[in-house]
């Protein structure tokens, strides 16, 4: 738009002074306030519910849109990277196990030649990219690892810069993520109080070798001093956790298989809907890699909302939760098959941390990628659960195939974690039900390291979450104690009970939607769309256009309590604009003749709360075009480092999970 554009809105007043992109609002760190209740250990006191409160099950569509699409561009160029060789690993491969039931599969290794921004300058070569931007790659390399992850610390980083991760061999299945997606996720650190270089690392996701390739691209006029990144740390993953594919040649099993008496979870078509809530968990502490088992669950209002529930010694803090790796189907394709199957997904994008507490041992996260199509938010019981009542956990032991144990709820008891992350459960009696966890006997099966945080389901529905247990195979040895979901609801149903905006037309998972961004690498403006075809339109079509995955949630119809968002499209310069300004749109219709009116895009909220991000707004004096973004981070490197771009403050309001 030009200067005129600009002096003519400001001489509105009176017409736009109403016009909540005009106005200063102060930002409401929603997930700050969330972290200190997790902190402090808030949990309000428990009554028992003699009535209960169930929810049923939810099945994620056929359809389910990916937010992480195959790279149209990556491997258009190849680039030889410097290698980063670590040496062969010496330490210590039988670790024991960090809190009790979780199950170490990886350790941290250092990187002398990229433990700062300084050095990992020296290391990345930039070459000439094919959109006439600048790529470089670096090769890490660590002998006799099963896998990788990279901890890349962010100082600075251009939002529409692009890392790709890959094994050399594996070029073509590159995955990529943009600057600010990355920096949503260390926002998230930041918010909920993590200032520290920990806060500020973006794991990657993982290779299933020794080597592990970081590419990164940034777009033509963007110097290579904006790239201000290193990898300190590098998780060797000493854990075979890969298995053979159906209808891949036979290939040894991973190291650490499950016990002899477990049993294979797709051998019981009764409970696929509850098998298909479960999903296998990798994250990084500060200690290493491990692995855990976490239950997707549904809500009252069956929004698809993907909450997620493991145990707090599994994941307690919001940095880790940023790590977090969730896989899902993985199990066998038929009965007792030692192969993964094919229908396998993974998502790589972390969680926020919604609430945590060691007693009840009990997490609710909420995934920041949709879960799979087919995936079921699990139904769930609130009630109190009877003596001798028959239950089942399902669960990933040693990290292997979906396994599923029966048995029968035993009694109640009572555990306290210690500081090494020992559980001790005393119970009042052998026939007692009192106490905040189930103690639960097996007749088939058991638990193991790994199967920590996973579900347990009396009639269908979920009702507990692991915490610890025997790990035997005997009858009667066999028990686990299950943190009671009764305990824990009065503080999770804000969540799980919450009905945030009140639809006129109800439909089962009218949740949010993503709204997805493009950068224009020839005329450097940006794109946004909610709808996933013209989104893959885009990416088949237009070359130019670099896509930089979910940029915020907002709602694709209207809701009470949101308003519309406008779109336009400038003829002259093939730019869109964006208003949530009604005002605003009429003038822009009355007096731009080169502004095409393209309707409601998606709606959103004009002022803060229900938990929701302000999107704030730029203008580029240079080419006329606007400027979106969720991210603080982001919004303050473009106020930093492009003269060009005036700060307009915020727009309106979004979310940055579904």
């Amino acid at each position: 738009m030009s200067t005129q554009w600009i002096t003519k809105l400001r001489s509105m007043s009176d017409l736009i002074g109403s016009a909540p992109w005009l106005r200063t609002v102060a930002t409401t760190a929603v997930l700050a306030a969330g972290s200190a209740a997790v902190q402090a250990g808030a949990f309000p006191a428990w009554t028992p519910d003699t009535a209960g409160d169930r929810v049923g099950a939810y099945v994620q569509p056929a359809g389910t849109v990916e937010e992480f699409v195959k790279p149209k561009r990556a491997m258009a160029v190849r680039i030889e990277p410097t290698v980063v060789d670590l040496g062969e690993w010496s330490g210590e491969k039988d670790l024991p196990l960090q809190p009790d039931g979780v199950l170490q599969v990886g350790a941290k290794r250092s990187s002398v030649a990229t433990t700062n921004a300084a050095q990992m300058n020296a290391q990345l070569h930039w070459q000439p990219s094919a959109n006439g931007g600048q790529v470089a790659a670096l090769s890490f390399v660590s002998k006799g690892a099963y896998g990788l992850r990279l901890g890349v610390q962010i100082d600075q980083l251009p939002g529409s810069a692009l890392m790709r991760v890959f094994s050399q061999d594996q070029r073509d299945n590159a995955f990529e993520i943009a600057g600010q997606r990355i920096q949503q996720s260390l926002e998230t650190n930041r918010l909920a109080g993590d200032t520290t270089a920990a806060g500020r690392t973006w794991w990657t996701p993982g290779s299933d070798g020794d080597e592990l390739t970081l590419e990164i691209e940034i777009p033509p006029g963007t110097p290579t001093s904006a790239v201000q990144i290193s990898i300190p740390s590098i998780l060797h993953v000493y854990q075979n956790l890969s298995l053979p594919i159906a209808g891949e040649d036979d290939a040894p099993t991973k190291i650490g298989e499950a016990m002899y008496c477990q049993q294979d979870a797709t051998c019981f078509e009764q409970f696929a809907q509850q098998r298909n809530a479960v999903a296998r968990m990798i994250f990084v502490t500060p200690q290493g890699g491990f692995l855990c088992t976490g239950t997707l669950v549904n809500d009252k209002a069956s929004s698809g909302t993907p909450h997620f529930l493991t145990a707090n010694h599994c994941i307690n803090t919001q940095t880790v939760a940023s790590t977090l790796q969730t896989f899902w189907f993985y199990r066998s394709p038929s009965c007792n098959a030692k192969t993964l199957s094919s229908a396998s997904k993974t998502l790589q994008n972390g969680a926020t941390l919604l609430y945590s507490t060691t007693s009840p041992d009990i997490t609710l996260l909420r995934l920041n990628d949709s879960p799979p199509a087919g995936a079921v938010f699990s139904g769930w019981d609130a009630g109190s659960q009877t003596r001798s009542a028959t239950a089942i956990g399902i669960h990933h032991p040693r990290g292997d195939l979906l396994k599923l144990s029966t048995g029968v709820i035993d009694g109640g008891t009572n555990c306290v974690m210690d500081s090494a992350g020992g559980v001790t459960c005393t119970s009042d009696s052998a026939t007692s039900m009192n106490g905040t966890y189930y103690r639960v006997k097996w007749s088939q099966g058991t638990t193991e390291g790994g199967s920590s945080g996973s579900g347990l389901f009396v009639g269908g529905l979920l009702t507990g979450v692991l915490s610890s247990g025997t790990g035997e195979c005997l009858a009667n040895r066999a028990y686990t104690n299950y943190a009671r979901l009764d305990v824990s609801y009065p503080a999770l149903q804000k969540w799980l009970a919450a009905t945030p905006v009140v639809d006129p037309n109800p439909t089962p998972g009218s949740g949010r939607s993503a709204v997805y961004r493009f950068f224009n690498t020839k005329s450097g403006a940006h794109f946004y769309t909610i709808s996933a075809s013209e989104r893959d339109y885009v990416i088949a079509t237009y070359r130019e256009f670099q896509y930089e995955n979910v940029a915020f949630y907002a709602y694709d119809k209207t809701t009470t309590g949101m308003n519309a968002v406008f779109r336009f499209y400038n003829s002259k310069t093939g730019a869109h604009f964006y208003t949530i300004s009604a005002p605003e749109r009429d003038y822009v219709i009355s007096d731009f003749a080169d502004f095409r009116y393209e309707g409601p895009v998606w709606y959103a909220q004009p002022g803060a709360g229900n938990g929701a991000t302000p999107i704030y707004r730029f203008y580029n004096n240079r080419t006329g075009a606007h400027f979106y973004t969720v991210s603080a981070s982001e919004r303050d490197f473009v106020i930093s480092n492009y003269k060009d771009f005036k700060y307009e403050s915020i727009a309106y309001y979004v979310w940055t999970t579904p």
